[in-house]
């Protein structure tokens, strides 16, 4: 099995990471992606990958980091070193990301994609959702910070592009900007090597995927949620990725039972669940599930023994 999407660079994992990962291996979770968010997860998620057989590494700046260029004194915990010679009180103009400093950033991430276990750009991408838990002190959402998002997904894109890596989108209620911004950028070479990560249940993104030979990642919210349980019976198992989110979007019934944090050895939970959906063998899902992770990320290609 293949877990396309597992932050075992956050701290929820820190404290046993070795034991997280073992037990994941007992399931028969052989694969697992670790996504980046920023410069410093992204890594530490190649220091973990390199040290484990069947674990890679997606490189990039999330869109809700953003923020930290926008209003650096609302940062609550944590920091950018870019970020330290610069005024705190100095007003947000739209001044585009390299007039605040993001230019180094993307330069840090174009060189992580170097590294030899680096499968991917990711996650970039658009988000509108106003998050009520996140390190930014009265954290919003304005057109200023949508266009700086959208300008910063467009040149990591690029960087997918250029260095010929797959490409993990991550999409939070944010639809009408991304598709256009996707669109301009997009390049053949994209298709068959791009996912929506935890995809949105929305038939305009289903049809988008379709028509760009892109992937849809489902995670353990299908096991709660009604929109996402009747979306699944129209994405092509050819299509199909699972993923877990880890530590987060815990599935049923451990989300009752509050077993938290999600964890890569739940994906026989969200494939048992898929599988009963689509009247599918759930062995054979997995299977099919893995085949097609491995053909979004080149992992026969790239590595030659996978």
């Amino acid at each position: 099995m293949f877990d396309t999407h597992c932050h075992l660079n956050f701290k929820s994992f820190k404290k046993n990471l070795p034991e997280i990962i073992s037990n994941a291996q007992t399931v028969g979770v052989t694969h697992i992606v670790i996504p980046g968010t920023d410069v410093q997860s992204s890594q530490s998620a190649i220091e973990i990958a390199s040290k484990h057989e069947g674990l890679y590494a997606a490189v990039g700046i999330h869109p809700h980091h953003v923020y930290e260029f926008c209003h650096p004194e609302r940062l609550v915990e944590g920091s950018v070193s870019q970020l330290a010679d610069r005024d705190s009180s100095t007003e947000f103009t739209l001044s585009g990301i390299e007039g605040l400093g993001m230019t180094d950033q993307i330069t840090e991430i174009a060189k992580l994609l170097t590294e030899p276990k680096v499968m991917a750009v990711g996650e970039i991408g658009m988000d509108r959702h106003v998050y009520e838990k996140t390190k930014y002190a009265d954290y919003s959402v304005n057109e200023e910070f949508i266009t700086l998002q959208k300008e910063l997904f467009v040149k990591q894109v690029e960087l997918a592009i250029k260095h010929k890596k797959s490409l993990i989108i991550h999409n939070r209620e944010a639809k009408n900007d991304l598709l256009p911004a996707l669109t301009k950028s997009w390049d053949k070479a994209l298709e068959g090597k791009t996912v929506f990560h935890c995809c949105e249940p929305d038939e305009e993104l289903l049809a988008y995927a379709k028509a760009h030979k892109m992937f849809i990642g489902v995670d353990g919210d299908i096991t709660y949620r009604k929109d996402k349980q009747d979306f699944i019976k129209s994405v092509p198992i050819e299509m199909l990725v699972v993923e877990t989110d880890a530590p987060f979007l815990l599935p049923e019934p451990l989300r009752t039972e509050k077993k938290y944090p999600n964890n890569p050895s739940n994906i026989p939970l969200i494939l048992a669940y898929i599988a009963g959906i689509i009247n599918i063998d759930t062995e054979e899902l997995g299977e099919i599930t893995s085949e097609n992770a491995k053909r979004l990320f080149d992992i026969t290609k790239t590595t030659g023994s996978e």
